[in-house]
């Protein structure tokens, strides 16, 4: 087998973290995660990190190296230009033998097909776009975007506060609509000659049962991760802070809500994360589809070896 690098993507809660374990032993090969939320140090539970340990410089997981995750402090800003960079580095040292996991299908995007060349980030703008966002509603913000770059706004909701402080970020530095400065990119194909690429996924109910239950499994995790957070200085509008849920969590910690509200708007929150994923990824073509619906992640693992 040629060393072409091997992407498992799908939806949240699908099960994609243990299949590629089971995948990387069997090819001894490294993972890199492709989330955009895991990279943050302290945050493990909310945003679903595999559970590993530190050593000699290397995150293991089961023993296998699991590379960009729990190592940048809650209050640093993480983009795709860095995710790159990081990303190749790591996949050169290990000769492409390497699993992608995760479910940033921006990062996915930009990696293999390239990059547009946007300005990079502004963290003084980022924050005030963050304030702004957090006394006025995130619903202010999009209605700006429509103003100014309203292509963007219909295709980034409003819940998506990541992608939508970076689109008027975009604006602010250039002048110009994040639509307008993108070359189009997302309609190339991630193709076999790049990367073996597959998909998982499962009938919509069954998904949004793992939702619910992951959800209440994690919440009082989450509730300790989000107050050690507060309790180390971190502000509530730190960048890792933003990561779905947590903002939830907070809010109960304030006494905004109870919480099963919390509870509850976090299982919507997922689920509709979940549509955009599948959203994304169903535009990819030479993607090959694996239905996970009653299999174990071994032998999902197993049917990924034999495809490839």
């Amino acid at each position: 087998m040629s060393n072409i690098p091997i992407i498992i993507s799908g939806p949240t809660a699908v099960g994609k973290t243990a299949v590629a374990l089971h995948l990387a032993k069997k090819l001894n090969y490294s993972i890199i995660s492709v989330d955009s939320r895991q990279i943050y140090k302290g945050l493990n539970v909310g945003t679903a990190a595999p559970l590993g340990t530190w050593k000699g410089g290397k995150y293991l997981v089961e023993g296998v190296p699991y590379h960009l995750v729990d190592f940048l402090p809650i209050n640093e800003v993480f983009d795709v230009s860095r995710f790159i960079s990081m990303a190749r580095e790591i996949a050169n040292k290990e000769n492409n033998k390497v699993i992608f996991t995760g479910g940033s299908g921006m990062y996915f995007q930009n990696y293999f097909c390239g990059m547009d060349n946007l300005p990079k980030a502004d963290l003084i703008l980022r924050a005030r776009l963050a304030r702004e966002a957090d006394m006025h509603g995130r619903e202010a913000l999009h209605k700006r975007l429509q103003e100014v770059d309203p292509q963007s706004a219909k295709e980034i909701p409003y819940q998506n506060i990541h992608r939508l402080i970076r689109a008027l970020e975009i604006y602010e530095l250039t002048g110009k609509p994040a639509s307008e400065l993108k070359s189009g990119k997302l309609k190339q194909e991630i193709t076999k000659d790049k990367a073996h690429f597959f998909y998982l996924d499962m009938p919509k109910g069954q998904l949004l049962e793992r939702i619910i239950k992951r959800t209440y499994i994690i919440f009082e995790p989450m509730v300790k991760e989000a107050k050690n957070a507060l309790n180390l200085g971190f502000k509530e509008f730190s960048p890792g802070l933003k990561s779905l849920g947590y903002p939830q969590i907070i809010s109960c910690l304030k006494g905004e809500i109870s919480k099963e509200q919390a509870k509850e708007q976090i299982t919507i929150l997922t689920r509709q994360y979940a549509k955009r994923q599948r959203t994304w990824f169903g535009r990819y073509q030479e993607k090959q589809t694996i239905n996970c619906d009653g299999k174990a992640e071994k032998d999902i693992a197993k049917e990924i070896l034999n495809l490839i």
